[in-house]
């Protein structure tokens, strides 16, 4: 084998015991693993978020939710903070609307509306929700709990 061959296949070595390294954990001194929140455990990011219903009935007004630990005067905390953590994903904001231009049935879900603003997973919040069409009344009803569940109340689909 050449100085140069042998050279390469040094530095192959190398790179791959220092990925393997890394991927098992053990370039992390133990105590600092033992400090790090778990992915479960969101490290605190300040979640905070501020509803405010209108045009639901019962589930109209403005709560407050924290989350991590859940609370706040939301009549749903804990649970709505389950479902935003289920739906939230590392470098997609889980307010983000629909793309426009979807394909969404004419249907009217009422006359329900709500904003959510506030802060969640270290970002900024300011979101709109309506049941316009289709596609709104979707959008809403995957926020449920976080917003109120107008399909139990007989106010749309």
């Amino acid at each position: 084998m050449s100085q140069v061959n042998r050279s390469v296949s040094a530095r192959l070595l190398l790179a791959a015991g220092s990925l393997v390294a890394v991927a098992s954990g053990t370039v992390v001194p133990a105590a600092a693993q033992a400090q790090a929140p778990a992915i479960t455990e969101r490290a605190p990011f300040g979640d905070h978020l501020t509803v405010t219903v209108r045009g639901t009935g019962a589930g109209d007004g403005t709560h407050e939710l924290t989350c991590h630990p859940a609370g706040g005067d939301h009549p749903d905390a804990a649970e709505a903070c389950a479902a935003l953590d289920g739906g939230t994903r590392w470098g997609r904001d889980v307010f983000t609307p629909d793309a426009p231009g979807g394909l969404c049935t004419m249907q009217y879900g009422g006359p329900a509306t709500a904003r959510v603003t506030g802060t969640w997973a270290g970002r900024p919040v300011d979101a709109r929700f309506d049941r316009g069409d289709g596609c709104a009344i979707a959008r809403w009803n995957r926020f449920v709990p976080l917003l109120p569940d107008v399909r139990a109340q007989g106010l749309g689909t």
